[in-house]
Protein backbone atom coordinates (compact mmCIF):
# COMPACT_ATOMS: atom_id res chain seq x y z
CA UNK A 1 0.00 0.00 0.00
CA UNK A 2 1.21 3.65 -0.49
CA UNK A 3 0.95 6.96 1.45
CA UNK A 4 -0.48 8.74 -1.23
CA UNK A 5 -4.23 10.22 -0.05
CA UNK A 6 -7.45 9.55 -2.61
CA UNK A 7 -10.25 10.55 -2.09
CA UNK A 8 -11.55 7.40 -0.08
CA UNK A 9 -14.77 5.78 -1.66
CA UNK A 10 -16.02 4.74 2.13
CA UNK A 11 -16.46 7.83 3.39
CA UNK A 12 -19.52 9.93 3.67
CA UNK A 13 -20.42 11.71 0.62
CA UNK A 14 -19.88 15.54 1.14
CA UNK A 15 -23.13 16.56 0.44
CA UNK A 16 -24.60 14.52 3.11
CA UNK A 17 -22.30 15.13 5.43
CA UNK A 18 -22.84 19.00 5.15
CA UNK A 19 -26.28 18.33 5.64
CA UNK A 20 -26.11 16.55 8.41
CA UNK A 21 -24.03 19.76 9.49
CA UNK A 22 -26.37 21.84 8.88
CA UNK A 23 -29.05 19.72 10.78
CA UNK A 24 -26.61 19.99 13.65
CA UNK A 25 -26.22 23.33 13.65
CA UNK A 26 -29.49 24.19 14.09
CA UNK A 27 -30.14 21.39 17.04
CA UNK A 28 -27.42 23.13 18.89
CA UNK A 29 -29.02 26.84 18.51
CA UNK A 30 -32.48 25.44 19.38
CA UNK A 31 -31.79 23.36 22.00
CA UNK A 32 -28.99 25.49 23.36
CA UNK A 33 -28.32 29.15 22.26
CA UNK A 34 -32.18 29.93 22.52
CA UNK A 35 -32.86 29.02 25.93
CA UNK A 36 -32.85 30.93 28.67
CA UNK A 37 -30.31 28.96 30.37
CA UNK A 38 -27.31 28.40 28.26
CA UNK A 39 -25.55 25.01 28.12
CA UNK A 40 -23.11 23.74 31.00
CA UNK A 41 -20.46 23.58 28.17
CA UNK A 42 -20.78 27.44 27.30
CA UNK A 43 -19.70 28.54 31.35
CA UNK A 44 -22.09 31.29 31.39
CA UNK A 45 -22.63 33.53 34.47
CA UNK A 46 -25.53 35.52 33.68
CA UNK A 47 -24.06 37.42 30.87
CA UNK A 48 -27.25 39.73 30.36
CA UNK A 49 -25.88 43.71 30.67
CA UNK A 50 -23.31 43.11 32.77
CA UNK A 51 -20.63 45.49 34.39
CA UNK A 52 -17.30 46.26 33.85
CA UNK A 53 -14.38 45.19 36.54
CA UNK A 54 -13.74 49.19 36.27
CA UNK A 55 -17.60 50.03 37.28
CA UNK A 56 -17.32 47.50 39.88
CA UNK A 57 -13.86 48.85 41.28
CA UNK A 58 -15.93 52.38 41.36
CA UNK A 59 -18.94 51.12 43.32
CA UNK A 60 -16.66 49.37 45.88
CA UNK A 61 -14.31 52.44 46.64
CA UNK A 62 -17.67 54.49 46.87
CA UNK A 63 -18.82 52.18 49.72
CA UNK A 64 -15.40 52.11 51.43
CA UNK A 65 -15.45 55.87 51.57
CA UNK A 66 -19.00 56.46 52.02
CA UNK A 67 -20.41 53.93 54.30
CA UNK A 68 -17.26 53.01 56.06
CA UNK A 69 -15.70 55.95 56.08
CA UNK A 70 -12.14 54.65 55.05
CA UNK A 71 -9.91 57.82 53.73
CA UNK A 72 -8.09 55.75 50.85
CA UNK A 73 -5.92 55.36 48.96
CA UNK A 74 -7.15 52.69 46.64
CA UNK A 75 -4.51 52.10 44.51
CA UNK A 76 -3.92 48.08 45.40
CA UNK A 77 -7.07 47.19 43.88
CA UNK A 78 -7.81 43.50 42.51
CA UNK A 79 -11.18 42.33 40.98
CA UNK A 80 -12.59 39.12 40.40
CA UNK A 81 -15.34 36.43 39.68
CA UNK A 82 -16.77 34.53 42.58
CA UNK A 83 -19.89 32.01 42.93
CA UNK A 84 -21.68 30.31 45.22
CA UNK A 85 -21.72 27.28 43.64
CA UNK A 86 -23.93 25.09 46.21
CA UNK A 87 -26.26 28.00 45.74
CA UNK A 88 -26.66 27.84 41.90
CA UNK A 89 -26.14 24.12 41.82
CA UNK A 90 -29.12 23.73 44.27
CA UNK A 91 -31.56 26.16 42.69
CA UNK A 92 -30.92 24.34 39.28
CA UNK A 93 -30.81 20.79 40.61
CA UNK A 94 -34.59 21.58 42.28
CA UNK A 95 -35.72 23.46 39.19
CA UNK A 96 -36.08 26.71 41.53
CA UNK A 97 -33.71 29.25 39.21
CA UNK A 98 -36.95 31.16 37.14
CA UNK A 99 -38.47 31.99 41.36
CA UNK A 100 -35.50 32.53 42.55
CA UNK A 101 -34.19 35.10 39.56
CA UNK A 102 -37.39 36.95 40.17
CA UNK A 103 -37.98 36.98 43.75
CA UNK A 104 -34.05 37.35 45.34
CA UNK A 105 -31.49 37.59 42.97
CA UNK A 106 -31.30 41.02 43.39
CA UNK A 107 -30.37 41.44 47.11
CA UNK A 108 -28.85 37.43 46.72
CA UNK A 109 -27.12 36.96 44.12
CA UNK A 110 -25.20 34.02 43.30
CA UNK A 111 -22.43 35.84 41.17
CA UNK A 112 -20.63 38.31 42.31
CA UNK A 113 -17.65 40.97 41.32
CA UNK A 114 -15.39 40.34 44.19
CA UNK A 115 -13.35 44.06 44.50
CA UNK A 116 -10.39 43.04 46.80
CA UNK A 117 -8.30 46.39 48.03
CA UNK A 118 -5.15 46.25 49.80
CA UNK A 119 -4.56 48.09 53.72
CA UNK A 120 -6.73 50.98 52.40
CA UNK A 121 -6.39 54.10 54.04
CA UNK A 122 -3.37 52.56 56.01
CA UNK A 123 -6.25 51.15 58.57
CA UNK A 124 -6.97 47.45 57.53
CA UNK A 125 -4.73 44.57 56.21
CA UNK A 126 -7.13 44.85 53.22
CA UNK A 127 -11.09 45.21 52.36
CA UNK A 128 -13.09 43.21 50.09
CA UNK A 129 -16.67 44.32 48.79
CA UNK A 130 -18.60 42.37 46.66
CA UNK A 131 -20.59 44.30 43.60
CA UNK A 132 -23.66 42.94 42.29
CA UNK A 133 -22.89 41.65 38.35
CA UNK A 134 -25.58 43.40 36.77
CA UNK A 135 -26.84 46.25 39.00
CA UNK A 136 -23.47 47.32 40.44
CA UNK A 137 -24.72 47.32 43.71
CA UNK A 138 -23.09 46.34 46.99
CA UNK A 139 -24.41 43.12 48.62
CA UNK A 140 -21.79 42.27 51.00
CA UNK A 141 -18.23 43.69 52.49
CA UNK A 142 -15.44 41.81 54.70
CA UNK A 143 -13.13 44.42 56.79
CA UNK A 144 -9.56 41.93 57.17
CA UNK A 145 -7.97 43.61 60.13
CA UNK A 146 -5.26 41.25 60.63
CA UNK A 147 -2.50 39.29 57.92
CA UNK A 148 -3.62 36.95 56.04
CA UNK A 149 -5.51 36.51 52.59
CA UNK A 150 -9.22 36.08 53.19
CA UNK A 151 -12.53 36.28 51.26
CA UNK A 152 -16.23 36.64 51.80
CA UNK A 153 -17.14 33.33 52.90
CA UNK A 154 -18.15 30.53 49.90
CA UNK A 155 -17.43 33.57 47.10
CA UNK A 156 -14.06 33.36 46.99
CA UNK A 157 -12.90 30.01 47.79
CA UNK A 158 -9.97 31.18 49.27
CA UNK A 159 -9.51 30.55 52.84
CA UNK A 160 -11.73 32.28 55.34
CA UNK A 161 -9.50 33.43 58.56
CA UNK A 162 -11.67 34.24 61.64
CA UNK A 163 -11.03 37.45 63.27
CA UNK A 164 -9.40 36.14 66.27
CA UNK A 165 -9.45 39.15 68.27
CA UNK A 166 -12.38 39.90 70.73
CA UNK A 167 -15.45 41.24 68.65
CA UNK A 168 -16.02 44.30 71.30
CA UNK A 169 -19.86 43.22 71.57
CA UNK A 170 -19.55 40.43 74.26
CA UNK A 171 -21.78 42.38 77.18
CA UNK A 172 -24.71 43.54 74.44
CA UNK A 173 -27.93 42.19 74.18
CA UNK A 174 -28.80 40.79 70.43
CA UNK A 175 -31.29 44.17 70.03
CA UNK A 176 -28.49 46.09 70.70
CA UNK A 177 -26.04 44.32 68.37
CA UNK A 178 -28.55 44.33 65.26
CA UNK A 179 -29.02 48.19 65.55
CA UNK A 180 -25.50 48.89 65.48
CA UNK A 181 -25.62 47.17 62.28
CA UNK A 182 -28.86 48.65 60.72
CA UNK A 183 -26.68 51.60 59.06
CA UNK A 184 -24.90 48.67 57.06
CA UNK A 185 -27.64 46.63 56.29
CA UNK A 186 -29.47 49.83 54.83
CA UNK A 187 -26.94 51.24 53.12
CA UNK A 188 -27.30 46.94 51.30
CA UNK A 189 -30.51 47.47 50.52
CA UNK A 190 -31.81 46.30 53.51
CA UNK A 191 -34.98 47.49 54.94
CA UNK A 192 -35.70 47.87 58.91
CA UNK A 193 -38.74 46.25 58.74
CA UNK A 194 -37.43 42.72 57.66
CA UNK A 195 -38.84 39.91 60.14
CA UNK A 196 -35.73 37.52 60.91
CA UNK A 197 -35.23 34.99 63.83
CA UNK A 198 -31.67 35.85 65.04
CA UNK A 199 -29.41 33.67 66.13
CA UNK A 200 -26.18 34.93 68.21
CA UNK A 201 -22.94 33.23 67.03
CA UNK A 202 -19.38 34.11 69.11
CA UNK A 203 -18.43 37.03 66.83
CA UNK A 204 -21.81 38.50 65.87
CA UNK A 205 -25.63 37.29 64.72
CA UNK A 206 -27.10 35.28 62.18
CA UNK A 207 -30.28 36.39 61.07
CA UNK A 208 -32.73 34.06 59.09
CA UNK A 209 -35.06 36.47 57.09
CA UNK A 210 -38.79 35.05 57.40
CA UNK A 211 -40.70 34.58 53.91
CA UNK A 212 -37.72 34.46 51.72
CA UNK A 213 -37.38 30.64 50.41
CA UNK A 214 -36.26 29.04 47.84
CA UNK A 215 -37.49 25.08 48.43
CA UNK A 216 -35.48 24.13 51.47
CA UNK A 217 -33.17 27.03 50.85
CA UNK A 218 -33.47 30.28 53.41
CA UNK A 219 -32.03 33.55 53.03
CA UNK A 220 -29.23 34.26 55.63
CA UNK A 221 -27.49 37.91 56.66
CA UNK A 222 -24.61 37.23 58.55
CA UNK A 223 -23.17 39.97 60.46
CA UNK A 224 -19.89 40.08 62.72
CA UNK A 225 -17.77 42.28 64.92
CA UNK A 226 -14.61 43.29 65.30
CA UNK A 227 -13.57 46.00 68.45
CA UNK A 228 -16.96 47.26 68.84
CA UNK A 229 -17.23 47.66 64.84
CA UNK A 230 -19.02 45.67 62.17
CA UNK A 231 -16.19 44.20 60.38
CA UNK A 232 -18.36 42.14 57.74
CA UNK A 233 -21.72 41.38 56.70
CA UNK A 234 -23.08 38.59 54.33
CA UNK A 235 -26.03 37.41 52.40
CA UNK A 236 -26.85 34.10 50.78
CA UNK A 237 -29.33 31.65 50.71
CA UNK A 238 -27.89 28.39 52.79
CA UNK A 239 -28.81 25.11 51.39
CA UNK A 240 -30.29 22.39 53.06
CA UNK A 241 -27.52 19.90 54.43
CA UNK A 242 -28.80 17.10 52.27
CA UNK A 243 -27.52 18.74 49.04
CA UNK A 244 -23.99 19.22 50.17
CA UNK A 245 -23.52 16.07 51.40
CA UNK A 246 -24.76 14.45 48.07
CA UNK A 247 -22.57 16.91 46.16
CA UNK A 248 -19.49 15.89 48.47
CA UNK A 249 -20.30 12.27 48.29
CA UNK A 250 -20.31 12.90 43.93
CA UNK A 251 -17.20 14.91 44.13
CA UNK A 252 -15.24 11.95 45.82
CA UNK A 253 -16.63 9.23 43.19
CA UNK A 254 -15.11 11.97 40.55
CA UNK A 255 -11.83 12.55 42.34
CA UNK A 256 -11.92 8.87 42.04
CA UNK A 257 -13.03 8.37 38.11
CA UNK A 258 -9.93 11.37 37.62
CA UNK A 259 -7.30 10.25 39.80
CA UNK A 260 -7.37 6.09 38.70
CA UNK A 261 -9.59 5.83 35.79
CA UNK A 262 -8.12 8.95 34.13
CA UNK A 263 -4.85 10.26 35.35
CA UNK A 264 -3.00 6.80 36.58
CA UNK A 265 -4.48 4.84 33.17
CA UNK A 266 -3.13 8.13 31.32
CA UNK A 267 0.28 7.66 32.86
CA UNK A 268 0.48 4.24 31.58
CA UNK A 269 -0.38 5.15 27.79
CA UNK A 270 2.34 7.85 28.27
CA UNK A 271 4.86 4.97 29.13
CA UNK A 272 3.52 2.97 26.42
CA UNK A 273 4.00 5.69 23.97
CA UNK A 274 7.74 5.99 24.82
CA UNK A 275 8.29 2.15 24.43
CA UNK A 276 6.51 1.70 21.20
CA UNK A 277 8.15 5.04 19.45
CA UNK A 278 11.42 2.91 20.16
CA UNK A 279 10.28 -0.23 18.79
CA UNK A 280 8.11 1.26 15.92
CA UNK A 281 11.18 4.12 15.26
CA UNK A 282 12.02 2.66 11.64
CA UNK A 283 8.66 3.32 10.62
CA UNK A 284 8.25 7.19 12.17
CA UNK A 285 10.36 9.80 12.56
CA UNK A 286 11.14 11.74 15.80
CA UNK A 287 10.99 15.12 14.34
CA UNK A 288 7.39 14.28 13.60
CA UNK A 289 5.63 15.72 17.19
CA UNK A 290 8.23 18.27 18.28
CA UNK A 291 5.76 20.82 16.72
CA UNK A 292 2.54 19.96 18.12
CA UNK A 293 4.11 18.79 21.30
CA UNK A 294 6.22 22.36 21.44
CA UNK A 295 2.58 24.09 20.70
CA UNK A 296 1.12 22.30 23.34
CA UNK A 297 3.21 23.17 25.81
CA UNK A 298 3.42 27.09 24.85
CA UNK A 299 -0.28 27.21 24.67
CA UNK A 300 -1.17 25.13 28.33
CA UNK A 301 1.59 27.42 30.11
CA UNK A 302 0.17 30.37 28.48
CA UNK A 303 -3.37 29.46 29.46
CA UNK A 304 -1.92 28.89 33.32
CA UNK A 305 -0.41 32.61 33.28
CA UNK A 306 -3.50 33.65 32.20
CA UNK A 307 -5.64 32.38 35.34
CA UNK A 308 -3.57 34.87 37.77
CA UNK A 309 -6.66 37.04 38.86
CA UNK A 310 -7.83 33.44 40.19
CA UNK A 311 -4.75 32.39 41.54
CA UNK A 312 -4.51 35.87 43.52
CA UNK A 313 -7.79 35.25 44.50
CA UNK A 314 -7.41 31.85 45.75
CA UNK A 315 -4.68 33.35 48.29
CA UNK A 316 -1.41 32.57 46.24
CA UNK A 317 1.02 35.41 46.08
CA UNK A 318 5.08 35.71 46.28
CA UNK A 319 6.61 32.44 46.96
CA UNK A 320 3.81 30.41 46.92
CA UNK A 321 2.72 31.84 43.82
CA UNK A 322 5.64 31.34 41.96
CA UNK A 323 5.88 27.43 43.65
CA UNK A 324 2.56 26.70 42.17
CA UNK A 325 3.97 28.09 38.63
CA UNK A 326 6.86 25.68 38.52
CA UNK A 327 5.09 22.66 39.74
CA UNK A 328 2.53 23.70 36.80
CA UNK A 329 5.11 24.34 34.72
CA UNK A 330 6.63 20.54 35.23
CA UNK A 331 3.28 18.79 35.03
CA UNK A 332 3.00 20.45 31.64
CA UNK A 333 6.35 19.44 30.56
CA UNK A 334 5.46 15.64 31.69
CA UNK A 335 2.08 15.68 29.56
CA UNK A 336 3.92 17.89 26.59
CA UNK A 337 6.43 14.45 26.61
CA UNK A 338 3.67 12.03 26.52
CA UNK A 339 1.85 14.37 23.94
CA UNK A 340 5.00 13.98 22.00
CA UNK A 341 5.52 10.17 22.93
CA UNK A 342 2.46 9.57 21.67
CA UNK A 343 2.31 11.43 18.26
CA UNK A 344 5.68 8.98 17.67
CA UNK A 345 4.77 6.07 18.81
CA UNK A 346 1.13 6.49 17.39
CA UNK A 347 2.34 7.10 13.90
CA UNK A 348 4.69 4.24 14.53
CA UNK A 349 2.01 1.54 15.21
CA UNK A 350 0.00 2.54 12.55
CA UNK A 351 2.48 2.69 9.46
CA UNK A 352 3.76 -0.57 10.69
CA UNK A 353 0.42 -1.95 9.75
CA UNK A 354 0.96 -0.19 6.47
CA UNK A 355 -1.58 2.52 7.40
CA UNK A 356 -1.08 6.13 6.98
CA UNK A 357 -3.36 7.81 9.09
CA UNK A 358 -1.38 10.89 9.51
CA UNK A 359 0.31 12.05 6.27
CA UNK A 360 3.54 13.52 6.59
CA UNK A 361 4.39 17.40 5.01
CA UNK A 362 5.25 16.50 0.88
CA UNK A 363 4.20 13.11 0.83
CA UNK A 364 1.97 13.32 -2.07
CA UNK A 365 -1.44 14.96 -1.81
CA UNK A 366 -0.79 16.70 1.84
CA UNK A 367 -1.82 20.17 0.97
CA UNK A 368 -5.12 18.85 -0.47
CA UNK A 369 -5.22 16.11 2.64
CA UNK A 370 -4.99 19.18 5.02
CA UNK A 371 -7.60 21.54 3.16
CA UNK A 372 -10.17 18.62 2.70
CA UNK A 373 -9.55 17.62 6.92
CA UNK A 374 -10.28 20.94 8.02
CA UNK A 375 -13.49 21.58 5.53
CA UNK A 376 -14.73 18.08 7.24
CA UNK A 377 -13.74 19.28 10.54
CA UNK A 378 -15.75 22.13 10.42
CA UNK A 379 -18.87 19.76 9.46
CA UNK A 380 -18.31 17.22 11.87
CA UNK A 381 -17.43 20.09 14.48
CA UNK A 382 -21.35 21.07 13.77
CA UNK A 383 -22.31 17.41 13.85
CA UNK A 384 -20.65 17.15 17.37
CA UNK A 385 -22.47 20.10 18.65
CA UNK A 386 -25.72 18.67 17.38
CA UNK A 387 -25.35 15.13 18.92
CA UNK A 388 -24.11 16.85 22.23
CA UNK A 389 -27.39 19.30 22.15
CA UNK A 390 -29.61 15.86 22.02
CA UNK A 391 -27.95 14.08 24.67
CA UNK A 392 -28.20 17.24 27.01
CA UNK A 393 -31.24 17.04 26.43
CA UNK A 394 -31.80 13.13 26.32
CA UNK A 395 -29.58 13.14 30.39
CA UNK A 396 -31.63 16.34 31.72
CA UNK A 397 -35.14 14.28 31.28
CA UNK A 398 -34.11 11.22 31.81
CA UNK A 399 -31.56 10.93 34.90
CA UNK A 400 -32.06 14.83 35.27
CA UNK A 401 -28.51 16.05 34.58
CA UNK A 402 -28.01 19.72 36.14
CA UNK A 403 -24.96 21.60 36.74
CA UNK A 404 -23.46 24.71 38.59
CA UNK A 405 -20.63 27.45 38.16
CA UNK A 406 -16.94 27.23 38.50
CA UNK A 407 -14.61 30.80 39.29
CA UNK A 408 -11.81 28.66 38.24
CA UNK A 409 -12.95 28.06 34.71
CA UNK A 410 -14.76 31.21 34.12
CA UNK A 411 -13.22 33.70 31.46
CA UNK A 412 -14.27 36.52 34.38
CA UNK A 413 -10.82 35.27 36.24
CA UNK A 414 -8.50 35.50 33.28
CA UNK A 415 -6.15 38.98 32.49
CA UNK A 416 -7.41 38.46 29.16
CA UNK A 417 -10.69 36.72 28.63
CA UNK A 418 -10.72 36.66 24.97
CA UNK A 419 -7.94 34.28 25.02
CA UNK A 420 -9.72 31.72 26.10
CA UNK A 421 -10.64 29.89 22.86
CA UNK A 422 -7.16 29.16 22.36
CA UNK A 423 -7.21 26.76 25.02
CA UNK A 424 -9.21 24.67 22.70
CA UNK A 425 -5.98 23.64 20.62
CA UNK A 426 -4.45 22.44 23.65
CA UNK A 427 -7.89 19.93 23.73
CA UNK A 428 -7.52 18.87 20.31
CA UNK A 429 -3.43 18.29 20.23
CA UNK A 430 -3.05 16.27 23.42
CA UNK A 431 -6.26 14.35 23.34
CA UNK A 432 -6.40 13.26 19.90
CA UNK A 433 -2.95 12.21 19.80
CA UNK A 434 -2.73 10.19 23.04
CA UNK A 435 -6.41 9.00 23.05
CA UNK A 436 -7.18 8.08 19.20
CA UNK A 437 -3.83 8.24 17.34
CA UNK A 438 -1.40 6.09 19.80
CA UNK A 439 -4.15 4.94 22.39
CA UNK A 440 -6.47 3.11 19.55
CA UNK A 441 -3.88 0.56 18.03
CA UNK A 442 -1.94 0.14 21.39
CA UNK A 443 -5.22 -1.22 23.30
CA UNK A 444 -6.04 -3.19 19.70
CA UNK A 445 -3.10 -5.04 19.96
CA UNK A 446 -4.03 -6.28 23.73
CA UNK A 447 -8.16 -6.37 23.47
CA UNK A 448 -8.06 -7.50 19.21
CA UNK A 449 -10.94 -5.18 18.43
CA UNK A 450 -10.93 -1.60 17.28
CA UNK A 451 -14.11 -0.84 18.93
CA UNK A 452 -13.49 -1.93 21.97
CA UNK A 453 -9.64 -0.27 21.92
CA UNK A 454 -11.81 2.83 21.01
CA UNK A 455 -14.41 2.46 23.55
CA UNK A 456 -11.31 1.78 25.86
CA UNK A 457 -9.46 4.94 25.43
CA UNK A 458 -12.44 7.10 25.17
CA UNK A 459 -13.73 5.99 28.61
CA UNK A 460 -10.24 6.98 30.29
CA UNK A 461 -10.35 10.58 28.52
CA UNK A 462 -14.30 10.69 29.70
CA UNK A 463 -13.15 10.13 33.44
CA UNK A 464 -10.64 13.16 33.12
CA UNK A 465 -13.60 14.98 32.75
CA UNK A 466 -15.56 14.13 35.85
CA UNK A 467 -14.69 16.61 38.13
CA UNK A 468 -16.34 19.09 36.15
CA UNK A 469 -19.37 20.62 38.16
CA UNK A 470 -21.82 18.19 36.71
CA UNK A 471 -24.11 15.78 37.90
CA UNK A 472 -24.52 13.12 38.56
CA UNK A 473 -21.09 12.67 37.59
CA UNK A 474 -21.71 9.79 35.48
CA UNK A 475 -23.29 12.23 33.02
CA UNK A 476 -19.93 13.27 31.40
CA UNK A 477 -18.65 9.64 30.97
CA UNK A 478 -21.94 9.12 29.80
CA UNK A 479 -22.23 12.11 26.93
CA UNK A 480 -18.52 11.76 25.80
CA UNK A 481 -18.40 8.03 25.57
CA UNK A 482 -20.92 9.32 22.40
CA UNK A 483 -18.75 12.15 22.05
CA UNK A 484 -15.55 10.05 22.08
CA UNK A 485 -16.17 7.40 19.61
CA UNK A 486 -17.50 9.73 17.33
CA UNK A 487 -14.21 11.27 17.63
CA UNK A 488 -12.78 7.74 17.18
CA UNK A 489 -14.90 7.48 13.91
CA UNK A 490 -13.76 10.50 12.31
CA UNK A 491 -10.03 9.45 13.00
CA UNK A 492 -10.05 6.46 12.05
CA UNK A 493 -11.96 7.00 8.60
CA UNK A 494 -10.68 10.51 7.92
CA UNK A 495 -7.08 10.66 9.82
CA UNK A 496 -5.55 12.57 12.84
CA UNK A 497 -5.41 15.93 10.88
CA UNK A 498 -9.99 15.45 10.38
CA UNK A 499 -9.67 14.53 14.15
CA UNK A 500 -7.38 17.24 15.17
CA UNK A 501 -9.57 19.82 13.31
CA UNK A 502 -12.72 18.62 14.12
CA UNK A 503 -11.69 18.60 17.98
CA UNK A 504 -10.35 21.94 18.21
CA UNK A 505 -13.04 23.58 16.24
CA UNK A 506 -15.77 21.74 18.12
CA UNK A 507 -13.99 23.33 21.59
CA UNK A 508 -13.48 26.58 19.72
CA UNK A 509 -16.94 27.26 18.98
CA UNK A 510 -18.24 26.43 22.70
CA UNK A 511 -15.65 28.93 24.08
CA UNK A 512 -15.85 31.46 21.95
CA UNK A 513 -19.78 31.78 22.41
CA UNK A 514 -18.76 31.85 26.14
CA UNK A 515 -16.23 34.66 25.70
CA UNK A 516 -18.65 36.44 23.11
CA UNK A 517 -21.68 35.98 25.84
CA UNK A 518 -19.14 38.55 28.04
CA UNK A 519 -20.26 41.28 25.41
CA UNK A 520 -17.97 43.39 24.61
CA UNK A 521 -16.42 44.25 20.72
CA UNK A 522 -12.60 42.48 21.68
CA UNK A 523 -14.81 39.79 23.19
CA UNK A 524 -16.81 39.10 19.88
CA UNK A 525 -14.12 39.92 17.43
CA UNK A 526 -12.16 37.38 19.29
CA UNK A 527 -14.69 34.63 19.76
CA UNK A 528 -15.41 35.25 15.77
CA UNK A 529 -11.40 35.27 15.10
CA UNK A 530 -10.96 31.79 16.94
CA UNK A 531 -13.77 30.01 15.09
CA UNK A 532 -12.37 30.93 12.21
CA UNK A 533 -8.40 29.89 12.91
CA UNK A 534 -8.69 26.63 11.70
CA UNK A 535 -9.76 27.55 8.67
CA UNK A 536 -7.18 29.81 8.20
CA UNK A 537 -4.54 26.95 9.82
CA UNK A 538 -5.79 24.76 6.86
CA UNK A 539 -5.54 27.39 4.30
CA UNK A 540 -1.91 28.41 5.10
CA UNK A 541 -0.55 25.27 5.61
CA UNK A 542 -2.08 24.41 1.96
CA UNK A 543 -0.48 27.23 0.50
CA UNK A 544 2.85 26.25 1.55
CA UNK A 545 2.27 22.32 0.10
CA UNK A 546 0.30 23.14 -2.81
CA UNK A 547 -0.13 20.14 -5.35
CA UNK A 548 3.13 19.67 -7.56
CA UNK A 549 5.63 20.53 -4.51
CA UNK A 550 5.09 17.01 -3.35
CA UNK A 551 7.59 14.01 -3.20
CA UNK A 552 6.94 10.76 -4.57
CA UNK A 553 5.02 8.52 -2.50
CA UNK A 554 7.35 5.90 -1.14
CA UNK A 555 5.49 1.75 -0.45
CA UNK A 556 4.46 1.83 3.35
CA UNK A 557 6.10 -1.90 4.83
CA UNK A 558 3.34 -4.58 5.13
CA UNK A 559 1.57 -5.72 7.65
CA UNK A 560 3.39 -8.46 10.58
CA UNK A 561 0.32 -8.86 11.89
CA UNK A 562 -3.75 -7.61 11.28
CA UNK A 563 -4.81 -4.51 13.51
CA UNK A 564 -8.94 -5.08 12.59
CA UNK A 565 -10.95 -7.74 12.88
CA UNK A 566 -11.97 -6.87 9.30
CA UNK A 567 -9.61 -5.79 6.23
CA UNK A 568 -8.60 -2.45 5.74
CA UNK A 569 -9.64 -0.40 2.89
CA UNK A 570 -7.36 -0.45 0.24
CA UNK A 571 -6.30 3.13 1.06
CA UNK A 572 -5.69 2.53 4.65
CA UNK A 573 -8.69 4.03 6.08
CA UNK A 574 -11.84 1.67 7.94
Amino acid sequence: MYSDLKPQPRLMKTRTLWILAVIGLIIFILLQIVPTTASETLQVEQSTQVITKEQAKESAVKFAETTLGLPGPFSDTLVTYATRADMYGYLTRENLMTDYLEKYEKQFPYDTFQVRMEKPGGLLNALVVNIHMTTGQVVGFKEIPETGFTTLDGLGGGSSDAVSASSGVEGLTWEEKLSFAQPYLKALGYSNDMQSEVDETPDGLSLSLVGYDAGKSNAQIDIHFYEGQVSEIDSYFAVPQSHTDYVKSQTNIASWLTYVGYALLTFVLGILAIVYSAITRVHTSFKRGILLASLYFIISMGSALNMMPYFEQEGLSGFLLFFGLLFQGIVTLILAASVYFSLVGGDGLWRQQGINLWPRAKEQGYGRHVLKSMADGYAWALILLGVQSVIFFVLERTIHTWSTTDASQSPYNMLYPALLPVLAWVAGIGEEAVYRLFGIPMLKKMFRSTLVASIITTLIWAFGHTLYPIYPVFSRPIELLFIGLLFSYIFLRYGFIAALFSHVIFDSILMSLSVMFMGGTLNVASGLFFIVLPAIVGYVIYLFNPPGKERPSAPLQKKEEPLFTTPPHPEGHL
